[in-house]
């Protein structure tokens, strides 16, 4: 498997990829509107003039996903995306390990659906902490952020 930076002519195939993965999100909240369901393939091209966005890709296939831009000192996380036939193989770890070294120095932060406890024990493994919860009108989810700091930030 090899990480590198997607391209255009990767939206397609990294949209679909998204929608398989976050069906299962969608699952556990009963909500199949949430919006990486509903993005669109134009939604998912726009992304690439303003975020740097990461695939895995394993014998041709993209398996993964990562989105994320820089704001000020921060890095924001979006969009980590593995295709649920492949789960449990590090491609989650990888995929984020790859994008935080975009984004030396920077501090990181994401959200989760607040019943993704997969998600969550992910991201506490690899060093976020949960500071703040906050409820979305738009997609009836509490939402838990997280964020890490880099080892240059203080």
């Amino acid at each position: 498997m090899v990480i590198t930076q997607a391209t255009v002519e990767d939206a397609e195939e990294i949209l679909q990829l998204q929608k398989r993965a976050f069906r299962i999100e969608a699952e556990a909240y009963g909500n199949f509107d949430i919006i990486p369901l509903v993005e669109t393939v134009d939604q998912t091209i726009d992304d690439f003039a303003s975020k740097l966005i990461l695939k895995a890709v394993d014998d041709g296939k993209i398996v993964g996903s990562v989105r994320g831009h820089q704001q000020g000192g921060t890095c924001y996380v979006g969009r980590l995306i593995v295709d649920p036939a492949v789960h449990n193989r590090g491609i989650g770890t990888q995929l984020l390990t790859a994008l935080e070294s975009h984004f030396p120095g920077c501090r990181f932060e994401l959200y989760t659906g607040y019943r993704s406890d997969r998600n969550i024990h992910l991201y506490e493994k690899l060093g976020y902490r949960k500071y703040k919860v906050v409820y979305s009108d738009e997609e009836n989810i509490d939402f838990v952020y997280m964020e890490k700091i880099g080892p240059q930030v203080e």
